[in-house]
């Protein structure tokens, strides 16, 4: 088992009030709103259907049971209910829903180490807008990869992963050399931060070639998390550049 439990934060100047909002946001709205998860049709209704992103119209489906190409289990796949909102919106909404508490405690660890540091550099109102502009083009990058591949439109994807992503390539662009503190087994090694973060997008790319979109792929929308690295490593340098001039040239 590989899993970052720390960062060197010593160079870090401000308080990660952004982040620390976001990670409590998330963790409220599963337990409070989900339910623990166990709110099915709440999380249907607020996650991101490809097929009513692409139509722009709510749809509403009777539960079936499908079964998984890649491995022939069938499982009960409830229907879409009513979505109380734009479609469009569930594009954010969708960030700030889980499937399980396993599926939120990852992810909120990955924040947790990664986020504050991208927080410090960019500012705080710039790094909410990195973090949810990342995470909704994430989502479109799930839509369109699911429509390209001909898998099923129908099929809803929640999460923060895509915005998360985005942050984890922020910070390795931005800190390349930071140490990160990786357990692995029964060790704790500590690896720069472009060995840490380069190893996790090399999976990505590796589980998800030949089955980005989602359901298909293991109930993982390697898509979204690709999609939104890959805005991350664009957008991080308009984000941090005044910022970081300002820091340069002062005093």
């Amino acid at each position: 088992m590989v899993l970052p439990i720390g960062d060197d934060n010593r160079d870090r100047k401000t308080f990660p009030i952004v982040n620390y909002l976001l990670i409590g946001l998330n963790i409220f709205v599963f337990i409070y709103w989900q339910h623990w998860g166990h709110n099915v049709h709440l999380t249907y209704a607020y996650a991101t259907v490809p097929d009513e992103i692409l139509t722009g119209n709510d749809i509403v489906t009777n539960s079936k049971i499908v079964i998984d190409p890649y491995t022939g289990r069938q499982m009960m796949l409830p229907g879409l209910g009513i979505t109380p909102i734009p479609v469009f919106l569930t594009l954010f909404t969708s960030m700030f829903l889980h499937g399980g508490l396993a599926h939120l405690a990852g992810n909120m660890l990955f924040l947790f180490i990664f986020g504050d540091n991208v927080e410090d550099a960019m500012g705080h109102g710039k790094y909410l807008i990195f973090y949810l502009l990342c995470g909704m083009l994430a989502g479109l990058c799930h839509v369109f990869s699911t429509l390209f591949l001909g898998q099923n439109l129908l099929i809803p994807s929640l999460g923060a992963s895509g915005a998360i992503s985005a942050v984890l390539a922020a910070y390795m662009r931005l800190f390349p050399g930071k140490k990160v503190y990786l357990w692995i087994f029964l060790f704790i090694v500590p690896v720069p931060a472009f060995i840490a973060v380069g190893v996790w997008f090399a999976f990505q790319l590796i589980d998800g070639f030949g089955m980005l979109g989602g359901q298909q792929a293991g109930d993982v929308a390697y898509a979204a998390h690709i999609g939104g690295f890959l805005f991350g490593l664009l957008l991080t340098h308009l984000f941090t550049r005044t910022r970081r001039h300002r820091k340069r040239y002062s005093g």
